[in-house]
């Protein structure tokens, strides 16, 4: 008997026992549905956050006075750190030649902008910033220009918005050219920034930007810590370029040797590091409950397979006393064994995207499937199907066949 008589033989004594395929493979659908609806759901959040931390350019890290992950600094000494100074900055642009650009950047939050009788929510950010700091952001201009160096050196009052601020104060007119008011001051729109992938559904464009040195006219010099951000050439030179900028800006900050650098380097990849270290014990703590359960399921696989063997004693010994071989009953019973793991981890798979996707989609997260996990899902069913298979078909197969066709 071949291998294609014997999966068919197995399939069709599967559809004979409806009731017991159904009952046999509920532990296989609630194991592997754990740990799919687990993994997909956390696949979501993965690549939203992912896609919402990138917010700077290919080959870009950041240099700021804390960790921004822990709320301006986990320890002590981190909260009593020197701020980093439009200086520093500078200095550090002339010493790191091979960097492609460095830009600086000063942030002030909860501000209100005005045009006319209209006024945005006090949620707006704003940013002043260097040129450098356009590409190394990758923010895009829409519409009018970006900002020039002149309008740097001359502390132009001018701007750029984010799509949410436009669409506040500027549903119906073209906003190049208008003048709004920000913190009482008088700015002149001359550039709309692309639109930029939300974040769990909540938008990021409410903020505009202006010159770094308008910006400091407005809100002080002093009166937040510098972000100094750097662009290498290429994905070849970035870590390179990284061990650079760290070196040179100890020598600025004058970190004595032997200390601990007085600054955080901040980069899409830090960021993505850090959800993988809070998500990667979520994804073990599902294998594991999922695990235990297929191990609970192969047992009771295990038991209905051996009462399957028991019911079919009879058939057994006709089809020993026809000339069927141990290896051929053995391997009946296995494949049915691992059929009904696979049938029930599809179905748990199927169950554990769809339900994962759905509760995904209440955290505004974007629909995904953990691949990697669907194939490890697969490969548990076919392991459990192979060991807790393994015992009832051996005792099949060593039936005497005498003592089989006796039996009633």
């Amino acid at each position: 008997m071949n291998i294609t008589q014997t999966l068919a033989l197995s399939i069709q004594s599967i559809k004979n026992n409806k009731l017991r395929t159904s009952l046999t493979i509920l532990g296989v659908v609630v194991g592997i549905f754990s740990i799919i609806v687990i993994m997909t759901v956390i696949t979501m959040l993965q690549n939203s956050i992912e896609g919402g931390l990138s917010q700077l350019s290919k080959n870009t890290f950041q240099i700021q006075k804390n960790d921004p992950t822990v709320g301006g600094g986990g320890h002590r000494r981190d909260r009593s750190r020197r701020d980093i100074t439009i200086e520093e900055a500078y200095r550090l642009k002339d010493l790191l030649t091979e960097a492609r650009y460095v830009g600086a950047e000063q942030w002030q939050f909860g501000k209100i902008v005005k045009f006319g009788n209209k006024e945005t929510n006090p949620n707006i950010q704003i940013a002043g910033i260097t040129t450098e700091a356009m590409q190394t952001n990758n923010w895009i201009v829409e519409e009018g220009r970006s900002l020039r160096n002149n309008d740097i050196d001359n502390s132009r009052n001018v701007c750029i918005m984010g799509k949410d601020v436009i669409d506040k104060l500027f549903p119906n007119i073209n906003p190049i050219g208008q003048t709004v008011r920000v913190d009482g001051r008088p700015v002149q729109v001359i550039g709309i920034l692309e639109r930029q992938p939300a974040l769990f559904g909540q938008s990021r464009d409410n903020y505009i930007i202006m010159p770094i040195t308008t910006w400091q006219s407005m809100f002080g010099k002093r009166s937040r810590s510098i972000n100094i951000t750097v662009m290498s050439y290429s994905l070849d030179d970035y870590n390179q370029l990284i061990e650079s900028a760290i070196g040179h800006f100890r020598q600025i900050r004058r970190n004595a040797p032997g200390e601990p650098n007085d600054f955080y380097i901040f980069s899409n990849e830090s960021m993505i590091g850090m959800v993988n270290d809070i998500t990667g014990p979520i994804k073990y703590g599902a294998l594991a409950v999922s695990v235990i359960a297929l191990l609970a399921a192969g047992v009771g696989i295990m038991n209905i397979m051996l009462v399957s063997v028991t019911e079919r004693t009879k058939e057994i010994g006709i089809r020993k006393a026809v000339g069927a071989k141990k290896s051929n009953i053995l391997t009946q019973f296995l494949i049915e064994a691992v059929i009904l793991c696979i049938i029930g981890g599809l179905l748990g798979i199927v169950l554990g995207i769809v339900i994962g996707n759905f509760a995904g989609s209440l955290l505004a997260a974007e629909s995904a499937i953990p691949y990697d996990w669907v194939i490890i899902g697969i490969s548990l069913c076919v392991l459990v199907g192979v060991i807790f298979g393994t015992y009832p078909a051996y005792k099949a197969a060593n039936l005497d066949p005498i003592e089989a066709l006796r039996y009633e």
